[in-house]
């Protein structure tokens, strides 16, 4: 499914729709340039868990935690040489928790990803940014539908 963010507000609204669809033990991977609107999304996914704090970027310490609904772990994984730090720092415990996983540069632990994920890829598109949703599994393909009702609903 592919989906066109005209704005940063557009980009917050869907962020806002996948974090109300959101169940948890869900992953999101995000992928995209620099500047594509990650982060963007990653607080538009707080907003519809609730979570009233701001949702910054965890580039530097990788992980930060959110309560709202159901716990976010954000994750920003741009900094990871390899994937034995995720490993030491007990990201399979958070892929396979309770709460939504929001992994940004997810390539760095790819191998220890479950199978079931939501893989979200931010382009620029001139202003415009496409977004397409792609599902890894049973679970993601009920959010990709879920998704793809809403917004087909709205337009």
């Amino acid at each position: 499914m592919q989906i066109t963010s005209n704005s940063p507000a557009d980009t917050l609204a869907l962020g806002e729709i996948l974090g109300r669809l959101a169940r948890p033990g869900d992953i999101y991977c995000l992928l995209g340039e620099l500047g594509a609107g990650k982060t963007a999304l990653a607080q538009g996914i707080g907003r519809g868990l609730g979570i009233e704090d701001p949702v910054s970027s965890p580039t530097f310490t990788l992980i930060h935690e959110y309560k709202g609904r159901m716990p976010l772990y954000h994750m920003d994984l741009y900094r990871m040489a390899a994937p034995e730090e995720g490993e030491e720092l007990g990201l399979q415990e958070y892929f396979w928790g309770h709460g939504l996983c929001v992994v940004e540069w997810p390539q760095a632990a790819a191998e220890l990803l479950p199978a079931d994920i939501l893989q979200v890829e931010l382009r620029f598109a001139g202003d415009s940014r496409e977004i397409e949703l792609a599902a890894h599994g049973s679970r993601s393909q009920q959010i990709v539908e879920e998704v793809t009702r809403l917004v087909d609903s709205e337009h």
